[in-house]
């Protein structure tokens, strides 16, 4: 099989990697140009990028593809059999979609057709999911609406955050195209068309999905912190400054909303249960990441104290 394979992030590389140890034709990988980052703003590859060059695979990083003649040129002159999608960041145009026989096979990060959209882990863990897996679909121009072609579930842990869950579903993703595509050409697989009415949506996370609201439940609170590592993270206000809660768990004191509690050298804030999130560790606002205990000796929090949103 020729394949093409368009990616970027280290979720990806897994993929990218067992495509070529499996013997499979990888002859042009199509990833994001190369972004800025840190400090000195100096342009960093992405993951896939640097994955593809040190195997040996051409690279090709249009800024564009919906109307890219030269990428059309490559791939109509490659004739792949299937092109592979795995978080690639753009929206694949529909002659890319016609042009090879067994169409364009994506990855996807959850049990479609629940959390269609940029971000299924995070949203699968802030939603408070046991449960999740990946999917592989054939591709149309709806948003993830393809159908399916295999699934296979992942339990989601207690502890887990989408930092941790990632890498196993990257992983377990990536047997499941191997399956998918020896599955395709055996004609072992038959298409499966997803059930719009159970659809959930996973959109980009923004900055303001990390504030936390204390009127949802304890649980519910610590969900959406675990799901949304690193970033956009948890955060709240305290004495008119941000407060970035770096690390928590959901505790049993019953306090109101919005108050914090401190007792016995440890820090709480009320939820909307009247159960309790314990702080673990804080970021001050333009400060670094210091301890609750830290935290009380510095700032000297009081019982009834309040936090906000």
């Amino acid at each position: 099989m020729d394949l093409v394979f368009c990616g970027t992030p280290q979720f990806a590389v897994p993929t990218l990697e067992r495509l070529v140890d499996s013997g499979f034709e990888v002859r042009l990988v199509v990833t994001q140009p190369d972004r800025p980052k840190g400090r000195g703003l100096e342009l960093v590859a992405s993951p896939v990028k640097q994955t593809a060059e040190r195997i040996g695979i051409p690279v090709y990083q249009p800024e564009k593809i919906k109307t890219n003649e030269e990428l059309r040129g490559k791939l109509e002159s490659i004739a792949p059999d299937a092109i592979i999608v795995v978080g690639y960041g753009r929206i694949i145009p529909s002659w890319m979609l016609q042009l090879p026989n067994y169409g364009n096979i994506n990855l996807h990060a959850s049990l479609l057709p629940k959390y269609r959209g940029a971000a299924p882990i995070q949203w699968a863990i802030a939603s408070g999911e046991s449960v999740t897996g990946a999917t592989t679909m054939r591709i149309d121009e709806g948003l993830d609406t393809g159908d399916i072609l295999l699934q296979k579930e992942m339990a989601i842990a207690a502890e887990d955050t989408s930092v941790t869950l990632a890498p196993r579903l990257a992983a377990i993703g990536a047997e499941l195209m191997i399956e998918t595509l020896r599955g395709l050409q055996s004609g072992s697989i038959r298409p499966q068309k997803q059930d719009d009415s159970q659809a959930t949506l996973a959109p980009v996370l923004k900055k303001e999905d990390g504030k936390i609201d204390f009127s949802c439940s304890a649980l519910q609170i610590y969900n959406r912190f675990r799901g949304f590592q690193p970033w956009p993270g948890a955060s709240t206000r305290f004495r008119g400054k941000g407060l970035s809660i770096t690390a928590m768990r959901p505790a049993s004191e019953e306090v109101r909303p919005l108050q914090l509690l401190v007792k016995d050298g440890q820090l709480f804030a009320g939820c909307g249960d009247s159960r309790t999130i314990e702080l673990l560790e804080v970021q001050p606002e333009g400060k670094k990441r210091i301890s609750a205990k830290d935290f009380l000796h510095g700032y000297r929090p009081v019982t009834g104290e309040n936090v906000s949103t």
